[in-house]
């Protein structure tokens, strides 16, 4: 097992105050203006997909082989769709090559840990060009270390391929947005509004931020979950568009015992019933509910349990495994009626999950 699961209870976390020192400057927001700017929506086309070749043994322990399988399985079912560029430690790239195959482009930029979506740049559309919006990754609230090598990530990523770099004083992850891609915005106040990220800013400041560097009009706020796990609660879990007005959001197993991520699920559904995009138009809540527990196969007591940690490629949806075939084939269904033209296709993570993350944790798009 990796030293810190993504979803188990963290007695470390009550260090995490000292990393305080270390944010980037918090100076206020700028009042948001209307922008050119636009994040676009996953089921856009994509340019290419980021992942990475998990380096860090003092992370996954004997797990690391595993992790590394997990990736390139991933890797290789994602390159069957769209180009995927798999950043490494120079010295792993030979063995990362050789495990993905001729298909994955292997390219060496230093990494920690493989949960792309939290370490390259968010990319935004501007004026005809792509720019990369850089949230100064600090390992959750520096509660994974080592983690310096996944912080340079989005700046070797924006020198590699050319585009622009934008600053912001927010500290956060791509994991902790959702977006519909015509100005909404979902997020988690757990996993933003947060000091071990951004101490002394309010929701409104971030908020103000993120309408600025994201181009965004709306963000519907959820509370998400503090302290029981590495990414306080990213909202990529929990809830996912499909297309402007619709989301699907996680649900618990029936006869689950009630929990903080069932009673996170629920207020989130009672946000969601209230709530209105950018422009306007009420949201349709789509419910994905999880497997039996009793039914799961292959994946341990601490792995994140989730189908809404899905990825939208080009021509195509990957959705985690679990090993209860009715669950499996329900939420297959799901993903199908609402993403009509494009393959579903399932892929066991058994120890990705284990470390607390899903497929969509691990990729990374990048929009043409």
């Amino acid at each position: 097992m990796p030293d810190f699961s993504r979803r188990t209870a963290l007695s470390a976390l009550v260090g995490v105050a000292a990393a305080a020192c270390s944010q980037p400057d918090a100076s206020p927001a700028p009042a948001p203006t209307v922008s050119t700017r636009r994040l676009g929506a996953e089921w856009e086309n994509h340019a290419r997909t980021f992942m990475s070749w998990p380096a860090s043994r003092s992370i996954w322990e004997g797990d690391l082989p595993g992790a590394r399988d997990d990736i390139a399985t991933l890797a290789r079912a994602i390159a069957g769709y769209e180009p995927v560029v798999l950043l490494t430690r120079p010295e792993h790239a030979e063995d990362a090559h050789a495990a993905c195959g001729d298909a994955v482009e292997v390219v060496p930029i230093p990494v920690d840990d493989l949960w792309e979506r939290d370490t390259v740049p968010v990319f935004v559309e501007e004026g005809g060009a792509v720019n990369g919006v850089d949230f100064n990754f600090n390992g959750w609230g520096n509660k994974q270390k080592p983690h310096d090598k996944d912080a340079a990530v989005a700046r070797a990523v924006l020198s590699k391929y050319g585009l622009a770099r934008t600053e912001t004083f927010i500290v956060a992850e791509g994991g902790s947005f959702e977006t519909d891609g015509v100005g909404t915005l979902m997020a988690t106040e757990s996993s933003l509004v947060n000091d071990n990220r951004n101490p002394g800013k309010t929701r409104q400041q971030i908020e103000d931020e993120l309408k600025r560097v994201l181009g965004v009009r709306k963000v519907i706020w959820f509370a998400g979950v503090r302290g029981e796990d590495i990414t306080d609660a990213h909202v990529d879990c929990l809830a996912r568009f499909t297309a402007p007005g619709v989301v699907l959001l996680d649900k618990p197993a029936p006869g689950a015992p009630e929990d903080v991520w069932s009673r996170a699920a629920a207020q989130a559904k009672t946000v969601l019933a209230d709530a209105t995009d950018a422009k306007g138009k009420k949201i349709e809540v789509v419910e994905l509910p999880q497997p039996d527990p009793e039914n799961i196969t292959e994946y341990g007591e601490d792995s994140v349990i989730s189908y809404a940690n899905f990825y939208v490629a080009n021509r195509a949806v990957f959705v985690p495994q679990f090993g209860d075939t009715a669950a499996d084939d329900r939420a297959q269904q799901i993903l199908r009626d609402h993403f009509p033209g494009r393959d579903v296709v399932p892929v066991k993570i058994p120890t990705i999950a284990s470390g607390g993350g899903g497929i969509h944790c691990s990729t990374h798009d990048q929009p043409k």
